[in-house]
């Protein structure tokens, strides 16, 4: 198959791209910016519905003048405190207490609007039991939200509204409570497992730094000891003139010091070297905070148990590049597939092909980035190559990674 130009650019990591949508896509994520506040608090004023009762009553109730202006206050002195509250919840370390004024004012505001105004302005409770849940611990939320129903009905009663419609009043204040007091337990678990990935992820660093240092330990304690132990003994032969077996003690000092550093970049090459379930999981995690669905097959990671270390350590670089393409320039895509698959070419040599597709608007007319250009670069160093170009239907983007499949071969058994 001819090569396609390349498309998409990469000019940073994936997790550039997390951070700037992750507060749109998980619930819960902290607000670390005025323009990530405004679209929360848009999209809170987007369940302002129910204020169309008040609205019209204000508008057609035929109030005086003055009932009129004073009800008109209310109600934004109502919908302030409400966003108010949205805004004080969003900020980090902010006192708990002037999250329960601000509902305490919402409360009182709501039970005498509905006794000054009428039945209309019953549907503020709907926002006040929201309120009660937001503020509350998990444990009293529906005991608080169970209350505000019970005095839904109770102000509804005194306030001589229709019977008919104290029920249906009560029952939406109670279940935007109840939707309220779940989004909330939502909250925290899923900020509670984003504290635990973290700190498996800072667990799996220490661990694989612990394990560097202990092979450099044995690498170098080995070398080094070597090293100072033929050094003394070249210092022997040249004190007793002894100047072959001198010089043969150096050529021998210079052998190790070569092989240490080759095998200090080889054990500091795997270190960092990336790989395929890594990178897999790496890219479930960018893709569902840019709002991308990942379809992978299950046997994805066991595709090549054998392939060798550097055509696999590729595909996980080929990996981690067509994501960082989705999550910046993926514009549209809803939809990420990886599939691994094997081919043979006409030379009879088979190779492993990993392929990452997504369903965007595909790649336009972008000169090739050196995200790309590098990855070309690293499937050349192991004799594979770089396919790109739109996807099925000529939708989307495609990224096609080919590298030899030369397995290792098994340890040979001892000999009995």
């Amino acid at each position: 198959m001819p090569e396609t130009p390349h498309a998409h650019r990469s000019d940073e990591h994936p997790e550039v791209g997390v951070a700037r949508t992750s507060f749109m896509t998980i619930p819960g994520s902290p607000v670390e910016t005025r323009r990530q506040l405004m679209v929360k608090v848009s999209w809170m004023l987007l369940w302002m519905v129910y204020l169309l009762y008040p609205v019209g009553d204000l508008l057609h109730g035929g109030h005086g003048t003055a009932a009129t202006v004073v009800g008109w206050i209310a109600l934004t002195g109502f919908v302030a405190g409400y966003v108010s509250l949205v805004v004080i919840r969003s900020q980090a370390g902010a006192a708990p207490m002037a999250g329960r004024v601000v509902v305490a004012a919402l409360v009182l505001t709501a039970v005498v609007a509905a006794f000054t105004l009428g039945t209309a302005w019953l549907t503020l409770f709907t926002y006040a039991s929201v309120a009660v849940a937001i503020i509350s611990p998990v444990r009293y939320a529906l005991a608080g939200v169970g209350g505000m129903a019970g005095l839904t009905v109770v102000v509804g009663l005194l306030s001589h509204a229709d019977r008919g419609d104290i029920p249906t009043i009560a029952l939406t204040a109670f279940l935007s409570g109840v939707a309220m007091t779940g989004l909330q337990r939502l909250v925290a678990t899923m900020r509670e497992l984003r504290e635990a990935r973290a700190a498996v992820a800072h667990l799996a660093a220490s661990e694989e730094r612990l394990r560097l240092a202990r092979d450099l330990h044995d690498l170098l304690g080995h070398s080094l000891s070597l090293i100072t132990l033929k050094s003394e003994l070249a210092g022997r032969f040249m004190d007793a003139g002894k100047d072959e077996a001198a010089r043969a003690q150096v050529a021998d000092i210079e052998n190790v010091a070569r092989q240490s550093l080759i095998d200090v970049r080889e054990a500091v090459t795997g270190f960092r070297r990336p790989t395929l379930p890594v990178e897999l999981a790496a890219a479930r995690t960018a893709l569902a905070a840019a709002q991308v669905g990942l379809e992978t097959a299950p046997e994805l990671v066991e595709a090549w148990p054998g392939l060798a270390t550097e055509e696999a350590g590729a595909l996980a670089w080929a990996l981690r590049e067509a994501v960082t393409n989705i999550v910046r320039h993926g514009d549209g895509a809803t939809l990420c597939t990886v599939r691994a698959d094997e081919t043979w070419e006409g030379d009879g040599e088979r190779f492993a092909v990993l392929e990452i597709t997504d369903n965007g608007k595909g790649p336009g007319k972008s000169a090739p980035g050196n995200g790309l250009s590098g990855l070309d670069e690293r499937l050349a160093l192991v004799g594979g190559r770089l396919e790109t170009g739109p996807g099925e239907r000529g939708k989307g983007f495609r990224l096609r990674a080919l590298v030899p499949l030369r397995t290792v071969p098994a340890p040979a058994a001892p000999a009995g």
